[in-house]
Order: C-alpha cells, then structure tokens, then sequence
C-alpha cells in the first residue's frame, strides 16, 4: 500500500510539471507568434517586395501580398479591411481618391518616385518635333495632367496654371506647333509608339516596354520640389497611422539594401524617395 501511495504522488508530481512545461512552452510560442500583414498590389512584380518580405521574417512578420490589376481597388480593399496596407500609389491619386470615395486613407511611408518620360522611335529630341505632330498621354486624371505638366515643362505646350496637378487637354493654353494629343489608357502609351511622334509613358509601363528611362526617354521628368506628390508611398487606414508592425515594415522597406534592389530591377529609373524627400 505504501508503494502505491508513493507512485501515486510521483504520477501527480509528474503530471504537474509537464502541465507546468505545457503552459510554459505554450506562453513561449505565443510569444514568438508569426503576424500576417496582407499588403495590397498592383500587376505580379514584387522582387522589391521580395526582399523587404525575406528580411521581415525575423521580426516574426509575414507579409502576404494581394494582388489587383485595377488601380481603384487596393484602395477599396483597404477601407473595407480587406487587406492592410496597400503600395502602388502616389500621393496625388491618394488625395483624389479620398476626396471622390470619402475615404481616410493615409500615407506612412515614401518609397519611390519614378519619373514620368517622353518616348520616341522616330525622334532623340523634343526640338526636333514638328508642327501637327501626333502625341500621345495617359488618359487618367492623375497621370493625364502630369504629362501635360511634363510637355509643359519640355517646353511644348502652356496650360491654365489655375489648374495646379489636373489641367485636362481642354486647359491647354497654348500650343504653338498645334500638336495632336490623343488620349490613351496608361497601358497603351508604349504600344502607341509606331503611331505617334511622341508618347508621354509611366515609368513602369516603360521598363515592362523593355525601355530604360534614364537613357531611352528623350525627356525625363525632373525629381524636385514638383514632383513631390509623385512620390509612391505606402498607405494605411487612418485608425492604424501609429501601428508598431506596420511602421516596422516601412523601416525595413527604407534601407541601402531595399535601394540596391530598386536601382537593378528598376534600370535606375525609379529613384528611392525617402532618400530626397524625406521617409514620410
């Protein structure tokens, strides 16, 4: 009977530390606990994403991409708590998509700002365009008043300046070598090429093109004070502004080693714009 009672303690004894082991190893995991971030994009190139996601993972965040080929809907999957945090935009399609949707969306981090371009197959100057030459721009809002800003500022035509990062074809003030603008999705200024002289072209669309911005453009955009609300950014809901996770992605997002990645994939069009405007 002894015997007994004794093994009986031992097996109580014993089942007390491994329950005491099973919450401590427990707790421990829970400690170490992996969090998903769902960040929102546009179109399949992510190698810059790629390494910043490789380098998080020691911070126990996994950042899962969704991916959206419309530029309206990383915004809506935002505010309807689809996904987290959403890296595509500047901060002028930001603005104007808060005023039009009613949003409060909110930028937490600069990443890059890649400079709008003039193409041409048929030309290596902008002063070599002659009178009634064919043009072709974006036919967004955003990326259309930027271009029209950019011939502008190539010297090629003047619009209302009361119409400040929107002016439309309408707007156009003057345009001394009455040239021809045609308007065109985003994603067909490249293809337009054989048809126009010129062709104002997105950076992305001009190396998806096969073109390298800083040598194929017969006019880049200047990165200065004008290009400020060009500047990609990544963006999310108000309410988590001051998240800890979400600021430690755009730490690991702002780093030389994220810069050398942007400067291979990108053919050095895409500039790091926390470097030149600042990191927020």
């Amino acid at each position: 009977m002894k015997k007994l009672v004794k093994l009986g303690f031992v097996a109580v004894a014993l089942l007390l530390v491994a329950t005491g082991c099973s919450k401590g190893n427990a707790k421990a995991k829970d400690d170490t606990k992996e969090t998903t971030v769902k960040l929102g994009v546009i179109g399949s190139d992510t190698d810059v994403w790629d390494n910043v996601k490789e380098r998080l993972k020691k911070d126990g965040i996994n950042l899962e991409y969704v991916k959206f080929t419309d530029y309206n809907q990383p915004n809506a999957a935002l505010a309807d708590k689809s996904i987290d945090l959403n890296a595509f935009q500047h901060q002028f399609f930001l603005d104007n998509y808060n005023k039009e949707h009613g949003t409060n969306l909110v930028s937490i981090g600069n990443t890059v700002n890649a400079p709008l371009g003039i193409y041409s197959d048929k030309l290596k100057d902008v002063k070599e365009l002659k009178d009634g030459a064919k043009v072709a721009i974006p036919n967004d809002v955003t990326n259309g008043g930027r271009a029209l800003l950019l011939l502008q500022t190539a010297g090629l035509i003047k619009v209302d300046p009361a119409k400040k990062q929107t002016p439309t074809v309408s707007d156009i003030t003057e345009n001394k070598k009455d040239l021809k603008i045609t308007e065109l999705d985003a994603a067909q200024t490249a293809r337009a090429l054989s048809d126009v002289a010129i062709s104002v072209i997105n950076s992305g669309v001009a190396v998806d093109a096969g073109f390298t911005p800083t040598k194929d453009a017969i006019f880049l955009e200047p990165v200065d004070d004008n290009a400020r609300p060009y500047v990609n950014i990544i963006v999310a809901r108000k309410e988590d502004e001051n998240n800890k996770i979400y600021h430690k992605i755009v730490t690991a997002y702002q780093t030389n080693e994220t810069k050398k990645v942007i400067e291979e994939t990108s053919k050095g069009s895409s500039v790091p714009a926390w470097e030149t405007f600042g990191r927020k």
